[in-house]
């Protein structure tokens, strides 16, 4: 059965695209209400209008696996279908059910696929994620009186371990200049990835500048057309998580690369499909490029840099770090780069300027005044 086209009807100032993709997320969210019990019902309206899309989809995807559980794996319901599990049936769920679930099922589990099983792990963080989805589904329905008891006060503590400054994975000042390099001159690609290499490498060390500059995050990088930039007010406007609309400063090297990209390598406005004629970056195929292959792009040109193999390079996110600490580096204040990157607590920012502390340190330990301490 063929993919039905979505046409979006937009009347907001945001671009088709960015509304098309929050479209995408919201049909994703009503399929999965579609498969959860009718009693939750309250329960969706209240993420629709507490939460950002992205967080909503995540908890409704937890608590429908956690339904497929308790039929698959318990006898707290005997329904063959996550649509008929009963109220009765989640008055019957305890706390140290949730904690099996949790600590036990969703630390390693199964799953099977034809001819190949799949053992899937989760560590702390991505469990802590899970109870925080049941935690908000058993605490609403307490709440809307749908169950007699909060059961949540019994779920098991999930201790994450501290972030360490020193654990950061980032590209150093000298690494991303490697990786400049090499999307500029071609040097550490094999001969099969010169072939496209030479056909855009405009376009991606476009990417690179921007995600190196401003710590972008990858769906606002994804997500950016020709229209979002104003050249004459030295601007462009991206569009940050829970649908923010951010206008962010356009510095010279950005602007420069940008339309090397677009008046040199980018194929003409009349060649490209109306859908995608407004996407800053295409693929070969004319398209907006996805996720997977900019996500694909960074790994190959950062491990490069480092000097390992396209696995183990870096993410994009990893480029959001290498911006952050950059910019701490250069003097640059926390509050500042907090601003830039839209980080929500500045304790996050904090962490990419503990590195600045060892080089304070550094710069103290060789500027003696006294003699007998001056080597």
């Amino acid at each position: 059965m063929a993919k039905k086209t979505m046409i979006v009807h937009n009347k907001s100032s945001k671009p088709d695209n960015v509304v098309k993709d929050e479209n995408e997320l919201v049909e994703s969210c009503l399929n999965i209400e579609s498969q959860l019990p009718p009693f939750m019902k309250d329960y969706f309206i209240f993420l629709r209008n507490s939460v950002s899309i992205t967080t909503r989809h995540a908890y409704l995807n937890d608590i429908l696996f956690f339904c497929k559980y308790l039929i698959s794996e318990t006898d707290l319901t005997s329904v063959n279908t996550t649509q008929e599990i009963s109220v009765e049936d989640f008055q019957n769920i305890k706390a140290r059910d949730v904690n099996r679930f949790i600590g036990d099922f969703c630390s390693r589990y199964r799953i099977n696929k034809s001819n190949t099983t799949i053992i899937m792990e989760n560590h702390n963080r991505a469990l802590a994620r899970k109870k925080s989805s049941l935690t908000s589904l058993f605490k609403f329905l307490y709440r809307d009186e749908i169950l007699s008891k909060n059961i949540t006060d019994g779920f098991n503590p999930i201790k994450l371990p501290k972030p360490q400054p020193d654990a950061i994975k980032k590209l150093d000042v000298n690494e991303v200049a490697i990786m400049l390099d090499a999307v500029e001159h071609g040097i550490g690609l094999t001969e099969k990835e010169k072939q496209y290499w030479n056909k855009t490498k405009l376009r991606d060390k476009a990417i690179l500048v921007l995600f190196t500059t401003y710590g972008l995050r990858l769906k606002e990088l994804q997500q950016l057309n020709i229209s979002s930039f104003n050249y004459n007010r030295g601007e462009f406007m991206i569009y940050r998580k829970r649908g923010k609309e951010v206008i962010m400063p356009l510095n010279k090297s950005v602007e420069k690369v940008i339309k090397e990209y677009i008046n040199i390598e980018r194929p003409q406005s009349e060649s490209i499909d109306p859908e995608h004629r407004d996407a800053l970056f295409l693929s070969l195929q004319k398209k907006r490029m996805t996720k997977k292959s900019i996500r694909k792009l960074v790994k190959k040109y950062t491990s490069i840099a480092l000097n390992t193999s396209r696995e183990n390079g870096y993410s994009p996110h990893k480029l959001r770090a290498t911006a952050a600490s950059s910019l701490i580096q250069y003097g640059f204040s926390i509050y500042d780069v907090q601003n830039l990157l839209d980080h929500d607590n500045v304790t996050t920012t904090q962490l990419y300027a503990a590195h600045r502390k060892n080089v304070k340190r550094e710069i103290v330990k060789n500027f003696e005044w006294l003699d007998e301490f001056d080597e």
